[in-house]
């Protein structure tokens, strides 16, 4: 692998959906030449807007040092796989849907550099299996954003069976400079960290749900004003030291048993899905919203991320002096 000055390091995306336009916007707002390729034609027709209006976002909270016009220059959408060429990075964004990303994969090989890493914003296909049928399976990853990832520390950095973990300790570093605090997981594992954390808690909230112990409303405000006033600080193993673990073997042999183990998808959640719940997108989900109120939310989650993004700078206790990102 050569030697990759950061700011000079140009990157790819290949998928211009939600996801893939929010890390784009982290991109141009931490210096970097992006190539973004549209798998899908609309995604030339939406992408542009959806861009400029989180830089202007981002204008607007203070976190751009450049006008918005600045930040854009340096972005390139295009359908022609061949301007990957020249990234040392690209990153794939595009549907959950295993032969789909690896026919991605097999277009982004043939044109790309012997030196480029190539990644996927996964959350869901094991990383090991995704690198299976590459020409160069050692520079492929995980690369796991948070949405919207210009307002969230959040990034996972998954190695696969066959990743080489200089490539991977490449990318770790390199999140640094985007503002993020990642994670570094060495050994592939369905779901990495986050998503195998929040799925045990989902199961188990529904099931108490489910089972009519609580509502839907007592469980997300039990959430929310417990783990949600301590969480960004601390984490769940620092907050069990400073509580003082004596207590915990006890709570895990009286609550333990007691957990949902159930492997099937939970009743609530299946009926979601067989009614085409969207939730704040179309105003059906475990919870109904007007127009008015999914648009509330919207602008609410906007505010929060922004605020809690800085309120983690204001406590280096537990986290490295990372900047803001905006060159």
């Amino acid at each position: 692998m050569r030697s990759i000055k950061i700011k000079d390091t140009n990157i790819g995306v290949v998928g211009l959906g939600l996801m893939g336009t929010s890390f784009i916007t982290t991109l141009l707002m931490t210096g970097h030449k992006v190539i973004a390729i549209a798998p899908l034609t609309e995604d030339m027709e939406v992408a542009p807007e959806r861009i400029n209006n989180q830089l202007l976002l981002c204008e607007k909270t203070g976190l751009l040092k450049r006008p918005v016009e600045a930040y854009l220059s340096q972005l390139v959408i295009s359908e022609n796989y061949e301007l990957l060429g020249s990234c040392d990075l690209v990153v794939e964004c595009v549907i959950e849907h295993l032969e789909i990303k690896k026919g991605v994969y097999k277009k982004v090989e043939s044109v790309v550099w012997d030196h480029t890493i190539i990644a996927s914003n996964t959350s869901a296909i094991p990383i090991s299996e995704l690198q299976k049928d590459l020409i160069h399976p050692e520079r492929f990853l995980g690369i796991h954003w948070a949405e919207p990832s210009y307002f969230t520390r959040f990034m996972e950095v998954t190695l696969g069976e066959n990743t080489a973990p200089q490539y991977a300790q490449w990318v770790y570093e390199l999140a640094h400079y985007w503002g993020k605090e990642p994670t570094l997981l060495r050994k592939d594992i369905r779901g990495f960290i986050t998503n195998r954390l929040m799925y045990a808690v989902y199961r188990e909230g529904l099931n108490i749900v489910q089972s009519g112990q609580a509502t839907l409303e007592d469980i997300d405000k039990a959430f929310r004003y417990d783990a949600g006033s301590w969480m960004t600080l601390m984490g769940v193993f620092r907050r069990m030291d400073y509580l003082g673990l004596k207590d915990y073997a006890e709570t895990f042999k009286a609550i333990f048993p007691a957990l949902c183990n159930d492997e099937h998808v939970p009743a609530l959640m299946q009926r979601m899905v067989d009614i085409n719940a969207r939730g704040v997108q179309n105003l059906s989900g475990l919870y109904q919203y007007s127009a008015e109120e999914a648009k509330k939310w919207e602008e609410a989650f906007i505010l929060f991320n922004e605020e809690i993004y800085r309120l983690a700078a204001e406590y280096p206790l537990v986290k490295e002096n990372i900047p803001l990102p905006g060159v």
